[in-house]
């Protein structure tokens, strides 16, 4: 920006240099000392038989100075423009790099205002994510001003999606503006990965049943579920207020869904067994890997593989209990 400011700044001055010859050296008022510089500096020039000697002068020496000048300022603003490209396609190509090597990550298609909300929540989690659009400006902000992992495409082309790592992916959300068009993306993303977790928003109640049928783990409604949520909050006022302070991403409370793997230590334990209660965090349920929910659990429940434990604790603890639930840690 400096470089163009500049080029600016040379070429209003410029300008105004000839101005003031122009009206000095012909008498000329000032409008018309301004358009006898501009088409001289732009070599349109004129046929003026009244001009001095004195004009004449001037604008030879004016004419000569400013074209090396414009010459100049041509010169370096096409360099910004090659150096302004250039730097977007090395920032372009070191996205893709570090995009290839995420794993178990999410991936955001659409950044509206539902979409970049996700994307914050998952930004202040340290949760690794990839967000999608089409609109170039967008992109290119999340990724210029919040360090996002972000890709300019279309989330229902298949090319896209690989190119955003969706066979290395954990879970993936479809917020598009249509619902036929999240329908699209959750048939894509299925066909791609059929161990996906896929969560879609649905602006017409009658796309649920779409939507589930096409793939999707989960269908959210935004009007229903802040009606269901408003209805809460008049029944249970604390308990909302305690859902909305472990939601909220300053909190340092967090609720998480811990994924046991089959390498995991604890595969074969209860969790009386496990050094769980010691890590400062509280499982308050398991699913199983058939659907089968134990909530509360007992301490005599043994995790198996696949297992998901709910637990609750401060984001500290709940991040060490996801490094301890892998043989890898």
């Amino acid at each position: 920006m400096k470089r163009v400011r500049l080029i600016a700044g040379l070429l209003l001055g410029l300008t105004g240099i000839g101005t003031v010859g122009f009206h000095l050296t012909t008498g000329r008022g000032w409008l018309e000392s301004v358009y006898l510089s501009v088409i001289t500096l732009t070599t349109v020039g004129s046929r003026d038989g009244g001009q001095t000697p004195a004009a004449m002068v001037f604008t030879m020496a004016y004419l000569v100075g400013g074209l090396s000048i414009f010459t100049y300022s041509a010169f370096q603003l096409g360099q910004f423009v090659v150096n302004v490209e250039f730097r977007r396609m090395l920032e372009r190509r070191r996205m893709e790099k570090e995009i290839r090597k995420l794993n178990k990550h999410f991936i955001v298609c659409g950044m509206g205002r539902m979409g970049t909300t996700i994307c914050e929540f998952l930004a202040q989690r340290r949760k690794p994510f990839v967000a999608i659009d089409t609109q170039s400006e967008v992109v290119e902000e999340a990724c210029r001003e919040r360090g996002w992992h972000a890709i300019v495409g279309d989330s229902t082309d298949d090319a896209v999606l690989k190119d955003a790592g969706i066979e290395r992916a954990t879970g993936l959300a479809t917020v598009l503006p249509t619902d036929a068009d999240n329908v699209y993306v959750i048939l894509t993303a299925r066909m791609l990965s059929s161990n996906l977790q896929i969560v879609a928003r649905a602006s017409e109640p009658k796309a649920i049943e779409k939507m589930e049928r096409a793939g999707a783990t989960r269908v959210i409604s935004p009007f229903s579920s802040g009606a269901v949520k408003m209805a809460r909050f008049m029944l249970s006022p604390s308990v909302e207020d305690f859902l909305e302070i472990t939601d909220s991403g300053g909190s340092e409370l967090e609720l998480a869904d811990i994924q046991i793997d089959a390498d995991s230590p604890y595969i074969g334990k209860s969790l009386m067994e496990t050094d769980l209660r010691n890590s400062g965090v509280m499982i308050i349920g398991i699913r199983r890997a058939n659907g089968e929910r134990l909530l509360p659990p007992a301490g005599t429940a043994v995790i198996q593989a696949g297992d998901s434990l709910f637990a609750f604790g401060s984001s500290e603890a709940v991040n060490n209990m996801t490094g301890l639930t892998s043989s890898e840690s």
